[in-house]
């Protein structure tokens, strides 16, 4: 059993592990703390069992570390484990794909439980969250590549083609031809339709600050 932790604070990396090594003989455990590091460990892990996935961690935006994660390893399931408790994030985290959602604040022996459903194929998430299929929206932003998945970000700051270029280190016609490609698959025309359709991957962090002061940033 391998198992990916992606968590940017340390104790609750622990706590997370300690919660697996409870429940799995001998689990391998790989722990990281940013997108870019998760980026690079699913390219040398893609036999992992597992990844647990915080959704605001350094280089994430939204839902795009777990959009990022199904398309690298569309077989790999993810649970997001996040301190935001609102119904329409976990809502919203089983649409962009992942197969579970578990409140940081849940005891071991729910996490275990969890872990246990979706490892056999099954989806898991709190109470009086609704989890039946959602849009097939996630399904087409798993069709899009890292690369244009960086570059559809990008659109929606407002870069231009040739800012995008020089931030990414490739050619202006680099940066069209993903654009194409990220039209055709997202099924829109336009950029303005592309960079609406990519809202989807925002989440508001300063409203659940101001509505939840205790929660981590």
């Amino acid at each position: 059993m391998k198992i990916l932790i992606a968590d940017d604070h340390p104790l609750f990396r622990t706590a997370l592990s300690q919660a697996v090594e409870q429940n799995f003989d001998h689990p391998e455990l790989v722990m990281v703390g940013s997108v870019e590091e998760l980026e690079a460990t699913l390219g040398t892990h893609d036999d992992a069992d597992l990844l647990l996935l915080d959704l605001n961690m350094p280089g994430a935006r939204g839902y795009s570390a777990l959009v990022q994660a199904r398309s690298v390893l569309p077989a790999l399931p993810v649970i997001v484990v996040s301190a935001y408790e609102d119904a329409d994030v976990a809502r919203a985290a089983l649409d962009h794909g992942a197969a579970g959602f578990i409140p940081k604040s849940a005891p071991p022996e729910t996490m275990a439980a969890a872990m246990m459903e979706v490892l056999e194929g099954g989806t898991w998430a709190p109470e009086g969250v609704d989890q039946a299929p959602g849009s097939d929206f996630a399904d087409k932003l798993a069709l899009l590549t890292p690369q244009q998945q960086r570059v559809l970000v990008m659109l929606t700051d407002g870069l231009l083609n040739k800012q995008i270029a020089i931030d990414l280190g490739i050619s202006v016609a680099t940066v069209k031809a993903h654009i194409t490609a990220i039209l055709r698959k997202l099924n829109v025309h336009t950029r303005t339709q592309a960079v609406i359709a990519a809202r989807s991957l925002e989440i508001d962090w300063a409203r659940y600050a101001r509505e939840k002061p205790d929660a981590p940033e």
